[in-house]
């Protein structure tokens, strides 16, 4: 007839002891075993020799995280709070008739080319690309982003010094309308506090620079875009040495020319150029 009745026991297994608790939260808070950089979940549980899933439950109720590290960096301007407030109130309240610009550089952006094409997508196969590739040097990608409507004016230059960066501030100028005054959040780079910039700033008295604080180069609007445009479009892109002049970060800035702003005139025109020549000229 088989068993009608069991022995009378308690149900699940047995609580973890409070010692094994203890030795589980005291590893987590020391350094790990070796040349490890921090704990693991089985790390652990083979120190503890307890099972991973209680090294889980652990971790999780008492609100540790061993293998999480949150990285953090203070500014150490003197003007912190009134730059910030400066860039801030540019975009939640730009002045009228004023074209926002947000003024990055992106360099060393490698062209790379694949040693041979890749076949494209089709149901059920992904497209393939060969692992090794050629490398055709690299470019710098200076772009300045329009705060109001999103467009991008953008060049590409054999170099980074200040040369080039008045060469694009040049390119802006042109394509600006002439009623508009500039505002360009720039960050702390050498270049842009260059004394020939700051001459070329004294002949253009539309122009302003606003500089964000020390530390604090993701108050630039543009530093949004650069993820997506370096991991996007880099990843998958392939660059020959007649297409180094367009690399493939430039694809992902382009935008479609919005409706005019009323507050900003006509809306700036997305733009990109080869690098210049000059770039490599003393």
């Amino acid at each position: 007839m088989g068993l009608v009745r069991d022995k009378s026991r308690k149900p699940g297994k047995k609580p973890l002891p409070e010692n094994a608790v203890k030795r589980v939260i005291d590893l987590a808070h020391g350094p790990p075993p070796g040349e490890a950089s921090h704990w693991t979940g089985r790390m652990l549980a083979r120190a503890a020799r307890v099972s991973l899933r209680s090294v889980q439950r652990i971790l999780q109720a008492h609100q540790l995280a061993p293998h999480r590290i949150r990285t953090f960096k203070l500014s150490k301007d003197p003007k912190f709070a009134e730059k910030l407030k400066d860039v801030v109130g540019l975009y939640v309240n730009p002045p009228a008739h004023a074209v926002i610009l947000s003024v990055d550089e992106k360099s060393q952006i490698q062209a790379l080319d694949r040693t041979q094409p890749g076949l494209p997508m089709k149901p059920g196969r992904a497209g393939t690309m060969t692992h090794d590739y050629k490398r055709h040097g690299t470019t710098r990608l200076f772009a300045a982003l329009n705060i109001l409507d999103g467009t991008v004016i953008g060049k590409n230059m054999q170099r980074h010094r200040h040369q080039e960066f008045i060469r694009f501030l040049n390119t802006i100028e042109a394509q600006v309308p002439a009623r508009n005054t500039v505002l360009a959040i720039v960050d702390n780079y050498a270049t842009h506090k260059h004394p020939t910039v700051r001459k070329w700033l004294a002949h253009h008295p539309r122009w302003t620079f606003h500089f964000t604080p020390t530390s604090a180069s993701w108050l630039n609007a543009s530093k949004a875009s650069s993820p997506s445009s370096q991991g996007g479009a880099l990843n998958e892109a392939s660059s020959t040495p007649l297409s180094i002049s367009r690399p493939p970060s430039t694809a992902s800035l382009q935008r479609p020319t919005p409706s005019p702003n009323p507050s900003s005139g006509l809306p700036i025109p997305t733009a990109f150029s080869p690098p210049s020549s000059e770039g490599s000229k003393r």
